[in-house]
């Protein structure tokens, strides 16, 4: 575990330095759905600081099981509208806000707890049908209206490429989302901060930092493939 995640924290430092960024302004997300807690635990103790689920349920088992661990969780799965309770109370940063209707609920449920809630604004590049996300003609009015929401904090975008073999195939869809960050942070819309951009997995996160990533959600380079 140790010599994954340091050879994946090298390749990270390495092409972040070859594009001229510190390589702290590039955090790993140590993707641990369908992980199980002892060998998140080996992760965290290699030197994991940042775990992303897709599941709320496998996400509060773990979270309750490591509580007393200093790591952040972050939400990366598909949202319901009616799990959003949950979220807010376990999650620092939900990526994958893609509807107003999601959005007014984790509003609301933060509000209960008085907690402001990071979220980024899932992103359907390439308008894949099996993936969630606003399409990007949609992306700006989407935050327009979440622009009010006392209780959301909207850090920046996520977005999940096609599948690819081949990394560089997946490289204009991350240009995409950086262009559509800047038209945004163009827009100077009130309460919107368009610091995160969160894409690149095993397999592309290399061409993800290239062209802007500052999250990158690796899971099988750390923990294997899943069975």
């Amino acid at each position: 575990m140790k010599e994954r995640l340091a050879t994946i924290k090298e390749r990270i430092q390495t092409i972040a330095e070859a594009c001229h960024r510190k390589a702290e302004t590039v955090r790993l997300v140590a993707v641990s759905k369908t992980v199980p807690v002892e060998i998140v635990k080996e992760a965290i103790d290699a030197g994991v600081t940042i775990l992303g689920e897709n599941y709320i349920q496998e996400a509060r088992e773990k979270c309750n099981a490591l509580i007393s661990y200093p790591v952040s969780w972050h939400f990366i799965g598909h949202l319901q509208s009616n799990k959003a309770k949950y979220a807010v109370r376990l999650f620092d940063l939900i990526h994958s806000v893609d509807s107003l209707k999601l959005a007014l609920e984790i509003n609301k449920q933060a509000k209960k707890i008085n907690r402001i809630q990071s979220i980024l604004v899932q992103v359907n590049i390439a308008r894949e049908a099996s993936k969630s996300g606003v399409y990007v003609e949609e992306a700006t009015r989407l935050i327009e209206a979440l622009s009010p929401l006392e209780n959301l904090a909207v850090r920046g975008l996520m977005t999940i490429p096609p599948y690819f073999d081949a990394p560089e195939k997946a490289r204009p869809f991350f240009a995409a989302l950086r262009e559509l960050r800047d038209q945004i942070e163009r827009s100077a819309i009130p309460n919107i901060a368009m610091d995160e951009l969160s894409m690149g997995m095993t397999g592309d996160f290399e061409a993800a930092i290239e062209e802007g990533a500052t999250l990158v959600r690796i899971g099988t380079a750390i923990f294997g493939a899943r069975k």
